[in-house]
């Protein structure tokens, strides 16, 4: 081969090689700005009388009587200040919203002096919720809700933890068939944006896209209410929501 020839085919094979290292670089994609988020701080109020609990009777099985050793215990379906200040309330934003990961910490929910507890918590859609049974007896724990989260299962033994994984938003109640009484709701969400009303009705909903959105806020005595609140960016929205005291129907 000539000296030319070489030169020549030398020549062409920077040309080719740079061509090459020019067409690898990607085209540069424009940064991802942050959405802007705001919270929203509520309280949930009741306007009216505030309704007396029934006690619970609780003489007919031994293991519940010495449960709680004789004391006198009501239910809980009205938690209430004097003043209407309103717990267990599970308030919810609703809407559709960017995905996030669904936390690895299991909600849970203990059947104790043959009450339930927590009685409200919120879940979201495949997170854990486990229930356990901390009485000296029989348990059983029986979810109510669509087909697909229904169940039903046995904790005879103290100690015993049972996991379900709810996948259907809603509100899923569960009871004890052997204790009638025994109630608790779980509200089941898919995103981050809902909480329960604490004692003094209270409740805040934190890193929340800006924008204007319904609120829905459900109790298992006095029904669903539904109100409106806006979210501007790193600002906080005040909301707060009324519940009239007359008994709604109720899910049991």
């Amino acid at each position: 081969m000539t000296n030319s020839l070489i030169a020549l085919v030398l020549a062409a094979g920077v040309i080719v090689a740079t061509g090459c290292r020019k067409g690898s670089d990607a085209p540069t994609q424009p940064p991802t700005m942050p959405v802007a988020q705001g919270s929203v701080r509520g309280h949930v109020r009741l306007e009216g009388p505030v309704p007396e609990n029934e006690t619970v009777r609780m003489n007919a099985d031994p293991m519940c009587r010495n449960a709680v050793g004789g004391r006198r215990v009501v239910d809980d379906s009205v938690i209430a200040s004097p003043d209407g200040r309103l717990a267990n309330v599970f308030v919810e934003l609703v809407g559709a919203f960017p995905g996030t990961p669904v936390p690895a910490e299991p909600v849970s929910i203990d059947q104790n002096g043959c009450m339930y507890g927590p009685r409200v918590v919120g879940v979201r859609v495949g997170q854990t919720l486990q229930v356990r049974n901390s009485d000296d007896g029989l348990h059983n724990v029986h979810g109510v809700s669509s087909d697909r989260d229904a169940f039903n299962v046995s904790q005879p033994v103290k100690g015993m933890v049972n996991v379900f994984h709810p996948q259907e938003p809603g509100i899923l109640r569960l009871k004890c068939d052997v204790h009638t009484w025994m109630v608790a709701f779980v509200g089941v969400v898919n995103h981050p944006f809902f909480a329960v009303t604490d004692k003094d009705g209270g409740f805040v909903l934190q890193n929340v896209p800006a924008g204007t959105y319904d609120v829905r806020s459900w109790h298992e005595r006095f029904g669903t209410v539904t109100s409106s609140v806006h979210i501007d960016s790193a600002r906080v929205a005040d909301l707060e929501v009324v519940y009239q005291s007359h008994p709604a129907s109720s899910p049991r």
